[in-house]
């Protein structure tokens, strides 16, 4: 015997306006894929299921217009976007796929037949190959188009075998069977089969069924199990260096997009800037709207130059997504693309689809003329101060810290007017240090990075800036070492010995943009990053 998983109530009206029985747009997600799941807007007679234990059911249209009808359909589209499954509006679609392969989720105003209900499913029963639907009830819903695009993800996650997502105290126990997420704003999440009313990113988790606390749910395995016969979609863009997708400027500008499939997918673009200038790049996951709405994909952008040295890493902490805006010299870059989580969302399932707006603009200046980090270790107290010299005006600002110098987490927000901060840290160990720094045009820069390591680190030579507005640079030195001074392509501008104390090096006619110093010594080998200004 079967039996039936029904959604949380989440807005009862019994009031049912005009059914619209208008001509619905035809629609599909993935239309080489086999395996279909049809979103029926416009009623649907059902007869021979096991929902008919009282004759048959006769389904009005949804009741929604083309416009709430085209939301829906983006809506649960993105949310099936990482699986070989199209999303239809389409009933050809469905007719002509596999019978143990396809779903009717039915979306009606029709609901007195069942009760007071968002929605219902049997679980599973997506392969039982008898096409028994599923249905959500828009009037119950109030006809919020958000609410009834939630429902339908979840119901149709029914049919593919999935439970409910419950939530749990520390205690193991059960607070609710539907777990309702947290958060607010472009980054508030909760799991699309707990309750996604409320949140803006819903995704898919990894975490337990109302049926006990260990007994975790991955909605992700299930979904792409042998059972439901469908996996993944093909990875469209490679993940290495080797294998990533050239990409060219055409009148200063270039456009792409691309699929995170899986959580471990990442996608690699190669670019060529032809002249010193201005990058501009914007990441952004698909949306429905303003503030990234309906996005499932927290974007982190990451920029190679052409020996894939990491240059930088983007991933604004309150937003889905990213923005690159920096100066670079002529040559080949890389970026990586990837989905990451944030203070609410998990890294299980931050997928989905995003598109990138490159620009370039040789020999242009950014309109922040610097921002620059200083740090020193007074005792066990890291000090840090910095300067921000621009025309816009700082509306958050957030120093980030790093083990390795790649991989950048909050330390702490400061109030806008501030320029300095020192605290005791919990590891003494070597740090490293950056300032986040949003402006209120929207746009969001890096302050240079910064090393404080406590005494009896390893001494190496420093260089004493990371802005530099001359040919002059001053290195102070722990000793005699080696150096080699490099533009960002790797190629050598000039080299020499350092001796103990400060260092002035004559770096000759430097352009605008990134360069490389690296110092040698005592069989150890250090690189630092500077831009020229």
């Amino acid at each position: 015997m079967t039996t039936s998983i029904r959604t949380l109530i989440m807005a009862l009206s019994l009031t049912v306006s005009m059914i619209m029985k208008a001509q619905v747009p035809l629609y599909s997600s993935h239309p080489s894929a086999a395996a279909v799941m049809f979103l029926d807007f416009d009623g649907h007679t059902v007869a021979g299921t096991s929902w008919n234990y009282n004759g048959p059911i006769v389904c009005g249209a949804a009741g929604l217009d083309n416009s709430q009808i085209t939301e829906v359909f983006n809506r649960v589209a993105e949310d099936y976007r990482p699986f070989n499954i199209n999303i239809t509006t389409d009933s050809a679609k469905f007719l002509a796929a596999p019978v143990s392969q396809r779903m009717r989720v039915i979306l009606t105003v029709s609901s007195s037949w069942y009760g007071a209900a968002g929605g219902v499913a049997f679980v599973g029963s997506f392969t039982w190959g008898d096409d028994n639907p599923c249905f959500v009830f828009s009037a119950l819903l109030n006809y919020n188009v958000k609410n009834i695009s939630e429902a339908t993800a979840h119901e149709a996650g029914h049919t593919l075998g999935l439970y409910h997502q419950a939530s749990y105290d520390g205690n193991c126990n059960k607070l609710t069977d539907y777990h309702p997420g947290s958060g607010a704003g472009e980054i508030g999440w909760a799991p699309i089969m707990g309750v996604g009313y409320y949140r803006n990113m819903t995704l898919w988790n990894n975490g337990p069924n109302p049926y006990g606390c260990s007994n975790l749910q991955s909605d992700l395995d299930i979904i792409t199990s042998g059972t439901n016969g469908f996996g993944y979609r093909t990875d469209d863009h490679g993940s290495t260096f080797a294998g990533a997708t050239t990409i060219s400027f055409s009148n200063n500008e270039f456009t792409t997009s691309g699929i995170i499939e899986r959580n471990t997918d990442t996608d690699m673009f190669r670019f060529s800037m032809l002249a010193a200038g201005r990058f501009q790049l914007d990441a952004i996951p698909y949306n429905v709207g303003t503030g990234n709405t309906g996005s499932d994909l927290d974007l982190q952008v990451t920029l190679y130059d052409n020996s894939q040295t990491v240059l930088n890493i983007y991933n604004p902490g309150t937003l889905l997504s990213s923005i690159v805006d920096t100066l670079i010299n002529p040559g080949t870059y890389f970026i990586k693309i990837e989905g990451r989580g944030n203070q609410y969302a998990p890294h299980y399932a931050s997928l989905g689809s995003y598109s990138l707006l490159g620009r370039s603009a040789p020999g242009a200046v950014l309109p922040v003329r610097n921002i620059e980090l200083r740090g020193h270790l007074n005792g066990d107290i890291h000090e840090l101060n910095w300067n921000i010299d621009a025309d816009e005006q700082v509306i958050k600002q957030v120093i980030e810290i790093s083990g390795d110098g790649q991989t950048f987490l909050p330390l702490t927000e400061k109030a806008n007017d501030l320029r300095s901060h020192s605290y005791s840290p919990y590891n003494t160990a070597a740090a490293r240090y950056r300032l986040n720094v949003t402006f209120d045009n929207g746009r969001q820069y890096y302050s240079n990075i910064v090393a404080i390591r406590r005494n009896g680190d390893t001494p190496r030579p420093q260089l004493n800036g990371t802005l530099i507005r001359s040919n002059a640079l001053s290195v102070n030195s722990p000793g005699i070492y080696d150096f080699t001074l490099l533009d960002i392509n790797g190629r050598i501008i000039t080299k020499g010995k350092l001796a103990n104390g400060i260092n002035n090096i004559n770096s000759g006619h430097l352009t605008h943009g990134m360069y490389i110093i690296r110092f040698i010594g005592h069989t150890q080998q250090w690189s630092d990053k500077f831009i020229r200004q």
